[in-house]
């Protein structure tokens, strides 16, 4: 067996999206103020900064002014283009109506906010750490936790490159690497495998509602240039979900007569029929969406999971030697419809504390510091007055919910604490038996303006080597087959939205359940809505995935 080798540093983070390079600068800030040494690494699956980062994006900057105030005045690409313009729509099934802004709470009118890729940002950031002295590692996947003799997390280890499917070694095969360090941030994203392990090992949900998801699908879309609006954004609820399931549209018009549309279906849904993509491509029939796109050009695609739990769901953000920081813990604000600016401040609140323990001469210890500063940040009061917020539309459906949901947004924002705090499910727990539902209609594909998978994971330009062990794992292969096919015809084969999973040999009656690896677009829904928790997304190669330009 080959021996890996080891590097040390002071802080590893794992994944450079806004949290992770958003951490890695603030260390570095400090440690410059210091006038002290402190070595940096973060690790980055894909195959360069943003290639794996999927948004709508619409970003509060608040966190950005606190991190680099003089942004504005670089070439930082959140700076292109201001929203100038919020608008929601109420779809029905034809038309449409505008919600009044005097109906809504101020926050959520989206003044003073920034649409651009989000992509782009963190190639931005990356650009500054790197330029603060921070270590960058794309193409390098995380793939193991390391811990002590005592059991506190000691860093991680890259995973082995080079291994054929069978597991034996190809002739480029090249070990891992151990990244040894006094404080590890997990910075993963959504449904991160590593963030996963350490949740479990140091039962950090032990306190904590469980985590609740949303599918966002995305395309990005030239559009003909007089119907462009830069900095138009437009937000919609109704149609096409029905009363089995919860989420909704955007179109924010961007840079360079472009527009980044997208549809979330909250992974709560309850008949297994439903299929995310699909209810993406039904949402784009609409007239008032078909009208916009018309004479446009879909030049983009990709799908990822988004934290819908809110405030109740975030576990315990330390373990002995490090921390959970952005959407590895959950801190989307859900009917902002925004991320972005809380993990960067959980990051940033991350940093502050782990550079005072190393200062202190600590190390591999409780970062106490910094869930102390949460609780006392506008980033945990920002998510405590939309806290119910979920729970009552999933309670009590899209309009009802909505409008209950509502009140209770006009009186916390006024300082009026609902004295409740309402609960949330798994979304794995909530599919209905295939006999007690009917299957949605969906419009077949046009090649204009509607789509179907294959083609539309072509354009995230998704690769895996394919002579690698499957990342997609069974814990039981029978279990496809043999309870989720009669029960529920199989849910992985619609809610995953890049056709990884098929049954294939059912006409002949000899059913077989095929993983198309190759295909998966690191969107973590299967991980999320398996309805037995039987599929276990783990780390491929380091590079593969996909590759998303401009997103």
């Amino acid at each position: 067996m080959s021996e890996r080798e080891s590097m040390p540093y002071d802080v590893v983070i794992v994944g450079a999206g806004p949290a992770g390079l958003s951490a890695a600068i603030r260390l570095k800030q400090l440690a410059n103020e210091a006038g002290a040494e402190l070595a940096v690494c973060v690790l980055e699956k894909g195959s360069e900064v943003g290639a794996h980062i999927l948004s709508g994006a619409v970003i509060d900057p608040r966190a950005m002014d606190e991190l680099i105030p003089e942004w504005r005045d670089t070439d930082c690409p959140l700076a292109e283009t201001a929203v100038t313009e919020n608008i929601h729509w109420v779809l029905t099934t034809k038309g449409k109506f505008n919600l009044p802004h005097l109906w809504t709470p101020p926050f959520l009118h989206n003044k003073g906010t920034y649409t651009c890729s989000l992509g782009n940002l963190c190639r931005w950031l990356a650009g500054r750490a790197e330029e603060l002295g921070v270590e960058i590692f794309p193409g390098f996947a995380a793939a193991e936790i390391l811990f002590d003799d005592d059991g506190r997390v000691k860093g991680v280890a890259t995973g082995d490159m080079g291994v054929a499917r069978d597991g034996t070694h190809k002739g480029d095969y090249t070990p891992g690497l151990e990244i040894h360090a006094k404080y590890t941030f997990f910075a993963e994203g959504v449904r991160g495998h590593l963030t996963k392990e350490v949740i479990r090992t140091f039962d950090l949900a032990a306190n904590s509602d469980p985590q609740v998801y949303g599918l966002g699908v995305k395309e990005l879309w030239d559009i003909a240039p007089e119907k462009h609006h830069p900095g138009r954004v437009v937000h919609t609820q109704g149609f096409p979900l029905g009363d089995d399931a919860n989420g909704g549209g955007w179109i924010y018009h961007q840079a360079n007569g472009q527009v980044s549309i997208g549809f979330v279906t909250w992974l709560s849904y309850t008949n297994p029929y439903i299929s995310p993509f699909q209810e993406m491509q039904k949402w784009k029939t609409h007239p008032a969406v078909a009208e916009l796109l018309a004479g446009g050009k879909r030049v983009s695609y990709g799908a990822r999971a988004i934290n819908d739990g809110g405030l109740q769901s975030i576990p315990k953000l330390v373990f002995p030697g490090g921390a959970l920081i952005g959407c590895s813990a959950g801190f989307l604000n859900v009917p902002r419809i925004k991320g972005t600016h809380g993990a960067q401040k959980s990051a940033m609140m991350a940093a502050e504390a782990a550079f005072a323990a190393i200062q202190q001469g600590r190390e591999h210890d409780e970062l106490t510091a910094y869930p102390e500063a949460f609780e006392a940040s506008w980033l945990k009061k920002e998510l405590s007055v939309v806290r119910n917020v979920v729970p009552l539309v999933k309670k009590f459906g899209d309009f009802l919910g909505s409008g209950l949901s509502g009140i209770t947004m006009w009186l916390e924002h006024f300082g009026l604490k609902m004295p409740f705090t309402m609960k949330h499910h798994p979304d794995h727990e909530s599919l209905w038996r295939k006999d007690l539902v009917k299957p949605p209609v969906y419009p077949k594909p046009d090649g204009v303006l509607t789509f179907d998978r294959l083609s539309s994971v072509f354009l995230s330009n998704t690769n895996h080597e394919e002579d690698q062990p499957v990342h997609l794992t069974l814990r039981d292969p029978n279990v496809p087959v043999e309870y989720d096919l009669p029960m529920y015809d199989e849910p992985a084969q619609r809610y995953c939205p890049a056709g990884v999973y098929e049954i294939v040999g059912q006409d002949s009656g000899d059913p077989k359940f095929v993983i198309n690896a190759q295909n998966c677009v690191h969107c973590k829904t299967c991980d999320i809505k398996d309805p037995t928790q039987n599929i276990n997304w783990v780390v491929p190669e380091g590079g593969g995935g996909p590759n998303y330009p401009n997103m």
